[in-house]
């Protein structure tokens, strides 16, 4: 049985998902959960990883590549109905999430070049290999494997790779930094396996680091996945060449 903290929050998860399009501030899902705002915040960043904010921007922005997608709408009406009121902040927020232009994602529908300007890396220093076992089922299906600045799969991983199946990886050329392996898979019904560790922080003279990730099926208190992941064995050629 879930617990009254999870269930609160499955509520104000609920209260967002409902009103996607809407100004929604933090008393309104504080309200939805039934808890104060100060206590609603803490224990919603416990559960789910991310601050409620965090949480509703990436849940519009997963609404919006749907949109994308699945309707003909124009980005400017997809950016109203996700609750932007600025085509611009919409397109400027998608694109730093998800990689591409709304409009590139809609045409193409896949991954597109790590931006030219990393922030991760910019500056000099040693470089390090991440390398441990991503555990899965099923067994047989590809799975990708990242780094990221942050707790959420947005923007372009530092270093990632593509798996056959779950198994052993190592992603070589790590930077200077704090990073989170996340990783993924998908069954053949489309159901997601999700997985993450971290901080991993590599320092001067760090040489190797070892992380090990098992996957399980993603459940509503995990924040959406906006990395666009149609093209992930391209993407991670290039970080391989």
């Amino acid at each position: 049985m879930q617990s009254e903290i999870e269930m609160a929050v499955l509520r104000a998860i609920e209260a967002m998902q409902e009103r996607l399009g809407d100004e929604l501030k933090i008393d309104d899902m504080a309200r939805a959960a039934l808890f104060s705002k100060f206590h609603f915040s803490r224990v919603f960043q416990r559960v789910t990883g991310l601050s409620p904010g965090r949480f509703l921007s990436a849940m519009r922005l997963e609404e919006a590549k749907r949109l994308l997608s699945e309707t003909p709408y124009p980005v400017t009406e997809i950016s109203v109905r996700v609750g932007y009121s600025s085509v611009g902040t919409f397109s400027s927020r998608f694109k730093s999430s998800v990689g591409v232009s709304p409009t590139d994602y809609r045409r193409r529908l896949r991954f597109a070049p790590v931006p030219a300007k990393q922030p991760a890396l910019v500056g000099a220093g040693a470089r390090a290999s991440v390398s441990g076992t991503v555990e899965s089922e099923p067994t047989d299906r590809p799975v990708f494997a990242g780094l990221f600045p942050g707790p959420i799969q947005q923007g372009g991983p530092v270093r990632c790779a593509v798996l056959d199946r779950p198994g052993p990886f190592v992603l070589r050329d790590v930077p200077l930094g704090s990073w989170y392996l996340m990783a993924q898979a998908e069954t053949a019904t489309g159901v997601q396996h999700i997985g993450s560790t971290g901080p991993l922080t590599v320092r001067p003279g760090t040489t190797t680091l070892r992380a090990d990730v098992r996957l399980r099926p993603r459940h509503r208190f995990d924040p959406p996945v906006l990395l666009a992941l149609q093209d992930l064995r391209a993407l991670a050629e290039r970080f391989a060449a």
